[in-house]
């Protein structure tokens, strides 16, 4: 029969692939550690039973999971993927179609802006074509805009 240390390494090696080649959140990290603490701790005390070896792999994965959520903070940036991360606040662009409070316009970009030179834009209030104006936010795939 093969013996609990070789179990255990092995289910923790196959958990460590599973996690660097199909996940990649870094939750299966942990079991797999675990997994193989568990193979250490059965490989310095062979005669320990199996259901404290289920144990101590159970609050060992779960306590070091719960420590990794603890401390591991996502940034802003990593939550916006794809969006841009605030640098078209105060852009001055001019605006190529008027929008007022109930229709929205174009406003267009010398240099592009997140991607391309020109944009839907909305307004509080009724702007003209061919008036400077800056971004004052972003919203969904429209940009706020007032006149200079």
């Amino acid at each position: 029969m093969i013996e609990a240390v070789w179990v255990w390494a092995a289910f923790g090696i196959i958990l460590l692939t599973i996690e660097m080649t199909l996940v990649g959140t870094l939750d299966v990290l942990w079991f797999g550690i675990a997994a193989l603490c568990v193979a250490l701790v059965v490989w310095l005390f062979p005669d320990i039973s199996r259901d404290l070896q289920l144990i101590l792999f159970a609050v060992i994965a779960l306590v070091s999971l719960a420590v990794w959520r603890g401390y591991y903070k996502k940034n802003e940036p990593h939550s916006r993927i794809g969006q841009s991360q605030g640098e078209e606040i105060g852009r001055i662009g001019n605006v190529i179609e008027p929008c007022s409070p109930s229709q929205a316009g174009r406003i267009q970009f010398t240099q592009g802006l997140m991607g391309a030179r020109e944009w839907t834009a909305v307004s509080d209030e009724l702007i003209d074509a061919g008036t400077k104006a800056t971004v004052t936010a972003v919203e969904g795939n429209a940009l706020r805009i007032k006149a200079v």
